[in-house]
């Protein structure tokens, strides 16, 4: 049985990936933060530590096997004007989404190297393409979760590592929070707002992102590297 870890599975993208790759025959490792909770195996530390992540993996591979696919999801966001964003606030950010991303990357891949077969998949953002007022913190970061994801998958794949990235547009997940308390509107009204800007006129949800993710980590996906897919509902 292969060993799936997802980062940030306690809520949202993470909580549907995993749950879809159990679903798929994977032993899911769950990772979280303290002091929340998940159902199965529990792999508990905050990805911004690159020693807890090492720790983690660790546990993970002695408890369950080699992490043959690694969803790196666990992200930390902000909004605010550019001069209202301290610095310790925007490495937070960076820490979290991005030096997490490449610590659990570096943590696991050269397990996957060694075996010939691999699936890493980081959950960038289209806001990492685009860019997005009050958030620059956060699209710094998805932008190098991106170069992060092509350069490492012109590393990796002469060893049979596949590493991809999705880029979810406006998806209904705890963190859209963050950006109703920002414009200061409910959050049935944030919801109202974004999809006015998408052409599918909703708000997309984590099962259909944690499909896609849930494919670039099968077999079938195995002539798919160095790709950023956006699940945006046809924003551009």
């Amino acid at each position: 049985m292969r060993v799936a870890l997802v980062t940030g599975a306690a809520t949202g993208i993470g909580q549907a990936t995993a749950d879809v790759l159990e679903a798929r025959g994977f032993a899911v490792a769950r990772n979280h933060l303290p002091g929340q909770h998940v159902p199965g195996y529990s792999a508990e530390a905050d990805v911004s530590d690159p020693a807890a992540v090492g720790r983690m993996v660790e546990n993970v591979t002695s408890d369950l096997g080699p992490v043959s696919v690694l969803v790196a999801n666990a992200a930390y966001m902000v909004m605010g004007a550019i001069e209202d964003v301290d610095a310790g606030e925007f490495w937070r950010v960076v820490n979290t989404n991005l030096t997490g991303t490449f610590a659990c990357i570096r943590a696991c891949a050269p397990e996957m190297a060694e075996a010939g077969w691999g699936r890493i998949v980081s959950v960038a953002s289209d806001w990492g393409r685009t860019g997005w007022p009050r958030a620059t913190a956060y699209c710094a970061s998805k932008g190098g979760i991106i170069s992060l994801t092509r350069a490492a998958a012109l590393e990796l794949g002469p060893h049979g590592v596949t590493v991809n990235a999705v880029a979810p547009g406006i998806i209904d997940t705890p963190q859209l929070q963050v950006d109703a308390d920002d414009a200061g509107v409910s959050m049935a009204e944030m919801h109202e707002r974004y999809a006015q800007e998408v052409p599918l006129r909703r708000v997309g949800r984590p099962a259909e992102v944690a499909e896609v993710i849930a494919h670039l980590c099968s077999d079938a996906a195995a002539t798919i590297t160095g790709q950023i897919v956006s699940v945006n509902g046809g924003a551009v």
